[in-house]
């Protein structure tokens, strides 16, 4: 039996905010409805009453909630919107990353944000990807600017290389360090190891710039730069994104331009060419990523991966069940757009959830007005109470009723609002996907294997190999509807949208695609 799923309720409210009547009682019972309405179970509450947004990361509760997540005492965070979380950006992401790192869910009630459901992370996802291609297409415009400010001569940012420095807008030699770049390349055509160069000028008591002895590393890229003869090489390496390595862009692309020389170009010729007959000409690549690798399923049940210097998934179980990689690719792929791109039921769906969202809305505003109806009444009784026009013994008779109607329609608006979030979180998954999904299919093709692999996970149940047969489960989000019992949230699952496509293993596009619902 699945366990049931532990968060728990995140409530910021500063000082302001509850003198203004936002109280978190009210945040509190929001959020306490859209857990039960999920069936999940709320395991703490994090008090931050009083506590101002520009900074809660060392706040003890926050520290407290860290450790839940990374314990796993809970594995989601729900809260009414993203500024009650924290208001300061760069907080947000270090909460996003650490979240992400320990698999646990942030549930934005405001923003309809929901990452526990496969469209809530496929939205996630597309967000990501779409960001990434804005990051590259600004990153290129600024790379584009490169060559043209290297041929100028110009800083391109960062230190100049050991040797040198730049003074202004001009690169010179530096005099300290320059006599120590010029005897690294001596002593390496007398010793000819790197390993030895980086011993005896760390036992001189030469240090890097930053006060680092000297490693093999950084004796090996000094003596690969060109600079030091007089080329100054730019526009050469390319970032391979956030924390990853850096690698050498082709050779015509690189820039060169003179500059100041502190050893000749014969020295430095003949201690490249002595490196090139050191280093091992090939190295191992990366091993690949297989999109569908665990995910494929053999008729036996076992999984099936792509054993080393094939171009095959095999059956790790029965190891008699198998499939071309190129095949299954293009099988999904194709199939995954006519999954994305069926929108009849979807549009369905949300036009129902559009009118649900509307019928909830007037609700909600038929409550407030009544709030501001008997709030009215009740100061009207106050007042004349306090003139003396009502005796104590008629106020109670008067202003009791009153009160507890008001406070029935408090948590009338409460549960409104509970059932509009969940709503607005289903509406706004469903009709993102609506809106990106042929965008998506369309940059498939573009995405690294990796984000492929991410792609596939999120939107298929499994892939079945059978005989002849390969049945396909796409199911991304099952339909998740709330209706009210008495005064409780119930869901109801319509699975419309999941559904299994059977292909016939051979020939497969000669052949008609049978779609059946769940």
């Amino acid at each position: 039996m699945e366990k049931t799923k532990s968060v728990g309720i995140w409530i910021r409210v500063s000082t302001e905010d509850q003198a203004l009547g936002d109280s978190p009682e009210h945040h509190e019972k929001r959020a306490s409805l859209y857990v039960e309405a999920k069936g999940w179970k709320v395991e703490t509450v994090y008090h931050l009453e009083g506590v101002s947004g520009k900074t809660v990361i060392n706040h003890p509760e926050t520290k407290r909630m860290l450790n839940d997540i990374k314990t796993g005492k809970i594995t989601g965070l729900v809260f009414s919107k993203l500024a009650r979380l924290a208001r300061n950006a760069k907080e947000l992401m270090e909460f996003s990353e650490i979240f992400k790192t320990y698999n646990a869910d942030l549930i934005s009630l405001m923003e309809s944000i929901d990452t526990s459901t496969p469209a809530g992370r496929l939205f996630y996802n597309i967000i990501a990807v779409m960001a990434q291609w804005e990051r590259e297409e600004i990153a290129s415009r600024v790379a584009a600017s490169v060559p043209i400010r290297a041929k100028l001569g110009k800083p391109l940012g960062g230190a100049a290389p050991f040797g040198y420095k730049w003074d202004g807008k001009q690169l010179l030699v530096d005099e300290k360090e320059a006599p120590i770049r010029k005897q690294l390349y001596e002593l390496f055509l007398v010793h000819k190891r790197k390993k030895t160069i980086a011993k005896i000028l760390n036992d001189k008591g030469y240090r890097t710039r930053n006060g680092s002895k000297f490693s093999n590393a950084t004796i090996h890229r000094l003596l690969r730069d060109p600079m030091a003869k007089g080329e100054r090489r730019s526009n050469y390496t390319k970032s391979l994104g956030e924390k990853k390595h850096w690698t050498i862009k082709p050779e015509s692309e690189w820039v060169m331009t003179a500059c100041p020389a502190i050893i000749t170009e014969d020295v430095w010729n003949r201690c490249t060419q002595l490196l090139d007959s050191q280093e091992v000409k090939r190295k191992p690549g990366r091993k690949s990523v297989q999109i569908f690798a665990g995910l494929l399923k053999c008729k036996c049940g076992g999984k099936m991966y792509v054993p080393s210097r094939t171009s095959k998934y095999v059956c790790a179980d029965c190891k008699q069940t198998h499939i071309a990689i190129a095949d299954i690719e293009e099988i999904y792929f194709q199939h995954l757009k006519s999954f994305l791109l069926t929108k009849k039921d979807l549009t369905t769906f949300l036009e129902r959830a559009n009118e649900s969202i509307q019928n909830k809305q007037k609700e909600l505003e038929t409550f407030k007005k009544e709030k501001v109806r008997i709030k009215s009444e009740m100061d009207k009784i106050m007042n004349l109470h306090l003139k003396g026009e009502i005796p104590a013994d008629g106020f109670k008779t008067y202003y009791q009723p009153l009160d507890e109607q008001s406070k029935q329609i408090e948590n009338g608006i409460v549960e409104t609002e509970a059932q509009l979030d969940f709503l607005k979180v289903q509406h706004l998954n469903g009709d993102h996907i609506l809106e990106n999904a042929e965008t998506l299919y369309e940059k498939i093709p573009t995405l690294e294997q990796e984000e492929k692999r991410q792609v596939v996970e999120e939107l298929t149940q499994s892939i079945l190999i059978e005989g002849e047969d390969i049945t396909i489960k796409f199911g991304y989000a099952p339909i998740i509807l709330p209706i009210i019992v008495g005064n409780t949230p119930t869901c109801v699952h319509n699975n419309a949208l999941a559904v299994i496509i059977i292909i016939p293993k051979r020939n497969v596009f000669a052949h008609p695609v049978w779609f059946k619902n769940i």
